[in-house]
């Protein structure tokens, strides 16, 4: 499955209520809700001892999937625009690989 059709099967779960802002809305406020659930998995792998859950983790991420997938419907964009943005963004930041002192001090105006 490419990263459009997934777009395009997920959407066929939203609430058909909502307009183009509400959806926004809606997928902004359930991205914050579910990388706290995901965040909270892995604190308690990592501070409270737990065995670290990947089946309730690996559900949690598909939940953040599904929103990102209604945040980029909403704004009328496909999910791959949204990733190869990504890719050329980080490709400009960190050009030969992750550097920590180009994390540290990057240029003005990189969001």
């Amino acid at each position: 499955m490419t990263i459009n059709e997934y777009q395009e099967l997920a959407m066929r779960t939203v609430n058909p209520d909502l307009d183009k802002n509400q959806m926004l809305i809606n997928s902004v406020m359930g991205l914050c809700g579910e990388s706290g659930e995901a965040i909270d998995i892995v604190k308690k792998w990592y501070a409270h001892g737990h065995e670290l859950d990947r089946e309730h983790l690996k559900k949690e991420l598909g939940d953040i999937a599904w929103y990102l997938a209604e945040a980029a419907t909403a704004l009328e964009i496909e999910l791959s625009d949204v990733l190869e943005a990504n890719i050329e963004k980080l490709k400009k930041r960190y050009p030969e690989g992750f550097e920590t002192q180009k994390s540290v001090e990057r240029a003005e105006g990189d969001i």
